[in-house]
């Protein structure tokens, strides 16, 4: 893995197709600033969650060809694209063959069937599932309310409940007086009101036994029953690891991605894969860990470098043991560090985490802003709480929004806000903040909306409904104002300090740095490779900086005063 900059985007956030960021990347402004591309996943053929619910690795017809992945190659971009280890679409082939074929699908054993995997290990409740025993759920880490479960109607009408770990959304077409009269031996009038009732009540988000159906008794059974074979489901099933099937579908996968030029696949959800009764069921070990190096060794073939996402508190030490493991980790520690640096005018945390990288040897993929929130929940152990509660506290006052645990308000996890808002939208601490991150440890990823100085999105979040909060900071730009922000002077700043980086040999996994802090508000990274060095001077009060590198196209200075 190259140190490069690297672009952190959907295919459809600059332009509206990924041909339009290609077109982009060619501009005499921005040529040179990337050396790499994080495509989020929706330039596959996805559903729900923006790209993350994978009905199959085809490309997004509607985003993106081959062509635009061709040229990316042409002009020196390698990719990192996702690999959702967890889960698939409910309208993947594999879920939908089961849907039409049910016990007899040759993917029965694909996904987890929920009640097998409980057998021994609870009750069976009238609903259908197994309510697992309390103590098998004493350690499970859940990502939603209640159990991980969707109930599935078989071709047989009969139900299974199937793990699903994410997203789930169930809904029921609307039916008429002649869907009705088809089942029943009510007359038209008699149908065509009770229709009338019935679409009503599934409008409201009722299931079909819910509705009231008391002054039809005799057609009950038979309009629930036509009412249930009319479900339609979406959502991310848990694939099931003791699957062969499953394992040829990850070979075929990784090949896959490498042949779109990808260099890093990033492993979403990686830590939900392994399963056992009884366990936490997150981070399972040694079955995590196991079923990472097995993913490795077929990722290897295809010279795929692998990236493993994972969200845990310092304190937890995760980060240690993926990078003890030999692989690359996210620095998801970086963003809040840098907030609270700036805020507090103290980058002593920040030195001492550079100064951990650096003389552990931890590769890592950093960043400021990207599609999710900013973390929160990975500083427990790093900072003080009192400090992540005020840094909460700032961004929240600047109209971020904060994303807790399945609900538990006092768990928090993220805040969803744009890097720029979340630094009070001044140009000068958000142009620090790339500095800070450009000279770092790690290959640095660059989130669209923080190069373009984007705001937070109420709009947008407004109309995203219950998963609003991410909108926050997904706002796509057209041509237009792409072709406007280019003229903005942050913007041409940033994109200044980027090429110089990738243009610098003195960054890099091998190079040498030292890091020196005369006081809490002054802060000196020094990087030296190849007879070549580059170096930072930040003042954290004033927010002034410079830069200066020996790049391939000789000596680069940088001053904010």
């Amino acid at each position: 893995m190259n140190c490069g900059a690297m672009l952190n985007a959907y295919p459809d956030s600059m332009g509206g197709k990924l041909g339009d960021v290609v077109a982009l990347l060619s501009r005499p402004e921005c040529k040179g600033a990337f050396r790499s591309f994080y495509i989020l996943p929706s330039v596959f053929n996805t559903d729900l969650d923006r790209g993350f619910s994978v009905i199959s690795y085809d490309l997004n017809r509607q985003m993106a060809s081959e062509d635009d992945l061709e040229q990316l190659r042409a002009a020196g971009i390698d990719l990192k694209l996702d690999f959702i280890l967890n889960h698939l679409s409910v309208l993947s082939p594999q879920f939908q063959d089961i849907l039409h074929r049910g016990r007899d699908s040759a993917y029965w054993d694909f996904f987890i069937d929920w009640n097998a995997f409980w057998q021994g290990h609870g009750i069976m409740t009238e609903e259908g599932y197994v309510q697992p025993d309390p103590e098998m759920l004493r350690d499970m880490f859940f990502r939603k309310p209640g159990l991980p479960l969707l109930m599935v109607r078989l071709p047989d009408g009969s139900s299974t409940p199937f793990w699903n770990t994410f997203y789930q959304q169930v809904s029921f077409d609307p039916v008429d007086a002649q869907n009705l009269m088809r089942v029943s031996t009510l007359q038209y009038a008699e149908s065509e009101m009770l229709a009338g009732r019935i679409n009503t009540a599934l409008a409201a988000g009722k299931k079909p036994a819910e509705i009231d159906l008391s002054d039809f008794s005799e057609a009950r059974d038979a309009v629930v029953a036509l009412l249930e074979s009319r479900c339609k489901y979406l959502g991310q099933m848990d694939l099931n690891l003791h699957s062969e099937k499953v394992w040829q579908y990850y070979a075929e996968t990784l090949h896959r991605l490498a042949g779109y030029g990808a260099s890093i696949v990033r492993l979403d959800a990686f830590a939900y894969a392994a399963k056992a009764p009884g366990r936490r069921n997150f981070l399972n070990e040694p079955e995590t860990w196991e079923t990472l190096e097995a993913i490795r060794r077929m990722a290897a073939k295809d010279q795929l470098e692998l990236l493993p996402e994972i969200h845990a508190s310092y304190s937890e030490g995760t980060y240690r043991r993926i990078a003890e493991l030999g692989y690359a980790t996210y620095d998801f520690f970086l963003p809040g560090l840098v907030i609270d640096a700036l805020e507090n005018q103290d980058a002593t945390a920040l030195v001492s985490w550079a100064t951990e990288l650096h003389t552990r040897g931890i590769r890592t993929v950093n960043m400021l802003g990207c599609h999710d929130g900013i973390p929160m929940l990975d500083l427990q152990g790093m900072i003080p709480e009192t400090r992540i509660q005020k840094l909460i506290d700032l961004i929240v006052s600047r109209g971020g929004l904060i994303k807790n645990l399945h609900g538990q308000k006092n768990v928090y996890y993220q805040v969803n806000a744009t890097y720029y808002s979340a630094l009070g939208e001044d140009d000068r601490k958000m142009l620090l903040a790339r500095a800070l991150q450009l000279f770092m440890p790690g290959k640095p990823q660059i989130w669209y909306l923080d190069l373009f100085a984007g705001k937070n999105d109420m709009d947008a979040v407004a109309r995203g409904g219950a998963a609003g909060h991410k909108e926050i900071n997904r706002t796509n730009l057209m041509t237009a104002q792409l072709e406007d922000r280019l003229t903005w002077p942050l913007v041409q700043s940033q994109l200044a300090l980027l090429k110089a980086h990738n243009t610098c040999p003195a960054f890099g996994f091998d190079a040498q740095l030292e890091v020196h802090q005369p006081e809490p508000h002054q802060v000196t990274f020094t990087w030296k490779a190849r007879g070549a060095t580059a170096t930072l001077h930040a003042n954290l009060c004033t927010m002034a900086f410079d830069v200066t590198a020996d790049t391939e196209e000789g000596l680069f200075q940088f001053r904010q005063g």
